[in-house]
């Protein structure tokens, strides 16, 4: 933004015999009537490319400076800043007239394409052809934080305060569950056993009945434990410290198996199935990933027909790689419907979710998969020949079902963060008992600068993550909805971090850490399909740029309508707004509730969002439609998105320790802080990037190197030695 406010200040002063023209004068309120509707006009043909800089000028500076010079005697530095500021509003609506194709409908249907956290298809039953009136319509108001990063603005609705999702009665009750869970997994779950039978034992799935484990967050009512999100998150905690191969096991029972039901099941529905599943007399299973669509969700090809006396649904088709695919009994599967308009007669195929049971006849299983890690979670490929499915088992309603797939995904995914943070704990502790005792060249290694950075940056990973994983949830808890983009960050931030913290602590405990006995060489293994399953992480940052773009899209569209209508104000306050961005006057972005020993990050962190906004629409006026495929762009902004609201959660919770002056409070800042530091530079970086000519010049090349490696099949260097 700033190399173009330069140009304009140029064009807008020209040279020395230029006269100074105060356009804030002409376009107060006061200046209404005929000098506003004189240069309407030329505004209007400038947006529209009726005039070009020259002729635009040439029709508005001469009534500007009438006006000025008969109000005013003089024009101040911001009065000149102004006048800049309101051209480059008026430049930036004109060429942001390609926007128009970032409406709603158009960036849902790429995303759709682009990511493995389907998204709902466009209403069903609309008459109407779809046409641009989706851009008539006001801006879309969300209380996501993350969702509004996306136009500069820091809504701290979700963020502050660090949220208390437990009243009195639901953490006595959490109290009381979770010594039993961890004495369960300390004394009779066996991970080595699991991981080298790639089985969970009878006996063990038995005591998990017993814990009412299969059925954490059903209602009470139909035989669940009734826990809330945060209560679920503090007992994955638990598991994901001991056994990830379980905890996939219960979760995709649980988390994504039978959730469905849950969500959108009707009265009928929950009353047949929750029962048995939320006790695991039966096993539940999601079933959406096929041989040709994985993060292309919207390419599934299982077919769900209704039968000629219209009381099944006749199922063809199969699933792979689907968890507790060989044994579950009741599984929620997505299949394409031919779906008639009655308006057109146009029949088209919508994705719908249904209830099936194996003992519907026609479903059978593959053998269980041969797998790096979770060996003990069943994976199995699923077979539907002519399954007949009631039409009463529709979930959701038919055509209904990326609705239903997006909205189980997102519930499930900060379950992931919480349970990542239970391994992330694990694994630090096993680093730290061996650097704390661990003696070499006469210190123990604990006393040494390369150790204790690892074990440092372990911890603000574990903070991170932690962090977002109960601020989530808690949120949820308080009902909020807005929540799709702060959920898929957690998933990819915790699968990440999980990852990187295991790896160093392997580390530190060198050879020790590469044995068998020791376990972590295990946890890894799991830890990989982490950053895979349930959308994989390339697939999210994609999400959430596209999703955020799309929102600040929204917003920008809106802008131009309204100053193509004559809303002269519209101009007015974007042209204030950039203009106290160019003399530095603070914005209304200051996260004032952080507490005073981490003000500073806080500011940073504030300009951060600013500036955060000012590169998504320099992005989306100078790309369009076609920054959906900038991957090399999007990936940078998502990367920054996730810094800033790692940034703000770190210094939402360490303002809370801080305020409650709580025993760790102390230790929990200086994370705050160097998490901070260290963050904000990597989003400069990253918000650099996207226009550094440099760095745009290596992502064309490297795009290059990537296509001649593919025509080639595989390096195209030779050996240096030639042979």
């Amino acid at each position: 933004m700033a190399a173009s406010l330069t140009s304009s200040k140029n064009f807008c002063t020209g040279s020395t015999s230029t006269p100074r023209v105060s356009f804030c004068s002409v376009f107060r309120p006061s200046g209404k009537g005929k000098t506003c509707a004189v240069l309407l006009e030329p505004i209007n043909k400038f947006i529209t490319k009726e005039l070009d800089l020259t002729g635009f000028l040439s029709k508005v500076l001469p009534v500007a400076v009438e006006e000025s010079s008969r109000r005013f005697s003089r024009t101040t530095f911001f009065d000149k800043t102004y006048i800049c500021a309101t051209l480059i509003s008026i430049k930036m609506l004109r060429s942001g007239r390609n926007l128009q194709v970032l409406s709603k409908n158009v960036v849902r249907e790429n995303l759709r394409l682009l990511s493995s956290t389907p998204q709902p298809s466009p209403k069903d039953g609309t008459k109407k052809v779809a046409t641009g009136r989706t851009l008539d319509k006001k801006p879309v108001k969300s209380s996501s934080f993350v969702m509004n990063l996306f136009i500069g603005s820091s809504n701290t609705a979700q963020v502050f305060p660090f949220p208390d999702g437990l009243n009195t009665e639901q953490k006595e009750t959490l109290g009381v569950l979770v010594d039993p869970v961890q004495k369960f997994f300390e004394e009779v779950n066996d991970a080595a056993i699991n991981d080298s039978q790639s089985a969970v034992p009878e006996a063990t799935i038995q005591g998990l009945r017993e814990l009412g484990a299969f059925g954490l967050q059903a209602p009470v009512e139909y035989n669940g434990v009734g826990l809330n999100n945060t209560q679920y998150a503090r007992l994955v905690e638990t598991v994901g410290g001991f056994d990830l191969g379980v905890g996939i096991f219960l979760g995709a029972h649980q988390s994504i198996g039978f959730k469905g039901i849950t969500l959108f099941g009707t009265e009928e529905q929950k009353k047949k199935y929750l029962p048995k599943v939320a006790t695991g007399e039966q096993f539940a299973a999601f079933c959406l990933t096929e041989p040709s669509s994985g993060s292309d969700a919207n390419s599934i090809r299982t077919r769900a027909v209704l039968s000629p006396d219209g009381k099944h649904f006749i199922l063809n088709g199969s699933k792979i790689w689907i968890s507790n695919g060989g044994f579950a009994e009741v599984m929620t599967v997505f299949a394409q419907t031919p779906i008639t308009d009655p308006a057109t007669g146009e029949t088209k195929d919508k994705v719908t979710a249904f209830i099936v049971e194996r003992k519907f006849g026609g479903v059978t299983s593959g053998p269980p998969e041969k797998k790096m890690g979770i060996k003990c979670s069943n994976t199995a490929e699923v077979y539907y020949d002519n399954v007949p499915v009631p039409i009463e088992n529709v979930l959701g309603g038919v055509g209904q079902g990326f609705k239903v797939a997006m909205n189980i995904l997102n519930n499930g995914r900060f379950g992931m963060a919480a349970a990542l943070s239970g391994t992330m704990k694990a694994s630090t502790k096993a680093a730290i008992q061996h650097a704390t005792a661990r003696v070499q060249f006469g210190r123990r290694i604990d006393s040494y600068g390369a150790i204790q950075e690892k074990l440092a940056r372990m911890a603000m990973l574990h903070y991170v993550t932690e962090s977002m994983a109960y601020m989530i949830s808690s949120n949820m808890d308080k009902g909020s909805t807005d929540f799709q983009l702060e959920a898929a960050i957690s998933k990819v931030f915790a699968s990440e971090a999980a990852w990187n913290v295991t790896d160093e602590a392997i580390q530190i405990l060198g050879g020790n850490g590469f044995m068998s006995a020791n376990g972590l060489e295990k946890v890894l293994r799991d830890l990989r399909i982490f950053r895979i399953f349930e959308g994989t992480n390339d697939i999210l940052r994609l999400f959430v740029a596209l999703t955020g773009l799309q929102f600040a899209g929204g917003h920008l569209k809106q802008l131009q309508k309204a100053v193509k209508s004559g809303n002269v104000g519209v101009i007015l306050g974007e042209a204030a707004k950039r203009a106290k961005r160019t003399v530095g006057l603070r914005q209304s972005n200051s996260l004032s509730e952080v507490h005073p020993k981490l003000a500073l990050q806080a500011q940073l962190t504030s300009k951060a969002v600013e500036g955060f906004g000012i590169t998504v629409e320099s992005l989306l006026i100078k790309h369009g439609k076609n920054i959906l495929d900038e991957q090399f762009l999007l990936n940078r902004v998502a990367a920054a998105a996730i810094d800033i609201y790692a940034n703000v959660v770190v210094l939402s919770r360490a303002t809370r320790a801080l305020n409650m002056n709580i025993s760790s409070a102390n230790h929990e800042e200086m994370l705050a802080r160097v998490w901070c530091n260290e963050a904000l530079d990597r989003i400069q970086l990253n918000l650099t990037a996207v226009k550094s000519q440099s760095q745009l010049s290596n992502f064309s090349t490297m795009s290059q190197i990537a296509k001649e490696m593919c025509e080639h099949g595989g390096l195209i260097q030779q050996n240096p030695l030639g042979i």
